[in-house]
């Protein structure tokens, strides 16, 4: 054989070689993981994935039982990633001022939304442009300030005035935040004096530190600092009045009302939700694919149930100060369980309200497709109410 015979010859023993390692890399593995072409039936098959155990998924909290501050013209209380790890994206606070109370002005590096659950006030909030809008609210409606946008509170009337706060990141503080009193008293006065054309002696009186909320005269709900509101046009004001507005869905077993960026233009990283259940009524299995949804209940008794991420379920039931945070894309539930109609007052971190439902996967999919999914004869499958609930009243015991 000559060298060059030789060569040839080794070179197809080489190919004839990696022809059978690769036939043999295509076929079926010992353990059963299949590969490339070469894929036949298990011999063993589970008829259902185990369910993961592990720690509970806690998603509940009671903001009523959060950190307090209070100063002489009210108070606030926060829930944030720090009490309830699982809300990473929203924070949520109450804010009460006193009758005649004041809420400084002041700023955030994030958005912040609130609903007036009582009361009435004075919304005074300085934009990128320098204008300034002065709009007065009452309960049921709400504002939104955002990230950056000087704002100040200030209750109308002897009523106090009580709002529930959201914030459009889970480790914002309301504790934490930039004050216009804290921010002045750091300068002396004569930097100051020359910040504002005047004598040095006219900020001898400025408090020393951050009054947060200050204690002041009460303004009359019709006086001449109410009338000296100026609401900015639709596209621009900052205040929307949600429960003058028809719910996006009502039936007899409750109503849900919106406030997204659509309806309330201002409004563009969160979107208010009010959700009003009847005793025994549910709102239906669902999940938010572009938003996590935060929520307090203001009435009743709820039970929430969460299909959280790694396959695990959770449930809570809630009363009026607690709230929930449900993640991005993990379905929930919501049902009224208690001996009076349940209100929940909240949030999803995004400008478009969007949602799915179980009912919409059940009715839009194949009926073949569901009874292999399901095992449930596709016979049986046509007598399932095709039509989306969203709210769907109280079931009568059997």
């Amino acid at each position: 054989m000559t060298e060059t015979n030789r060569r040839v010859f080794l070179e197809a023993i080489a190919l004839a070689g990696g022809a059978l390692a690769a036939s043999q890399s295509f076929a079926a593995s010992s353990d059963g993981h299949a590969a490339g072409y070469d894929v036949s039936p298990a011999a063993e098959f589970l008829r259902t994935i185990p369910r993961r155990t592990g720690d509970p998924v806690v998603f509940t909290a009671s903001l009523d039982k959060g950190v307090i501050k209070a100063t002489s013209g009210g108070w606030a209380r926060e829930i944030t990633t720090r009490g309830l790890p699982i809300a990473t994206d929203i924070a949520g606070a109450h804010l009460f001022l006193n009758a005649g109370g004041s809420r400084e002005m002041h700023w955030h590096n994030s958005a912040e939304w609130a609903y007036i659950v009582d009361g009435h006030c004075q919304v005074t909030v300085v934009d990128t442009e320098a204008t300034a809008e002065v709009v007065n609210l009452g309960p049921g409606d709400l504002w939104y300030f955002p990230r950056g946008h000087g704002h100040a509170i200030q209750t109308l009337g002897p009523t106090p005035c009580h709002a529930i706060l959201a914030f459009d990141d889970g480790l914002y503080s309301e504790h934490g935040t930039f004050g216009m009193s804290d921010w002045m008293s750091r300068y002396d006065a004569l930097l100051l004096s020359q910040a504002f054309g005047v004598s040095a002696e006219a900020f001898d009186r400025i408090p020393k530190a951050e009054t947060y909320i200050m204690q002041g005269d009460v303004l009359q709900l019709d006086g001449p600092q109410a009338r000296t509101a100026r609401e900015f046009d639709h596209a621009r004001t900052h205040r929307y009045p949600l429960m003058a507005q028809k719910p996006r869905v009502s039936t007899a077993g409750g109503a849900l009302y919106i406030a997204s960026a659509k309806e309330f233009p201002m409004s563009t990283t969160l979107t208010g939700i009010v959700l009003k259940l009847k005793r025994g009524a549910m709102y239906e299995p669902h999940w938010h694919p572009d938003a996590s949804e935060w929520h307090y209940v203001l009435k009743g008794r709820t039970r929430v149930i969460l299909f959280a991420t790694d396959k695990r379920v959770a449930a809570a039931e809630l009363t009026p100060g607690d709230c929930a945070y449900i993640p991005r894309n993990c379905a929930h539930s919501i049902q009224s369980i208690g001996t009076e109609d349940a209100e929940i007052v909240g949030v999803l971190d995004s400008g478009a309200y969007r949602e799915i439902s179980l009912s919409d996967m059940v009715a839009k999919a194949p009926r073949h497709l569901l009874a292999n999914n399901l095992g449930v004869p596709e016979d049986a499958l046509a007598k399932f109410d095709e039509k989306r609930r969203v709210i769907s009243g109280p079931v009568s015991p059997i």
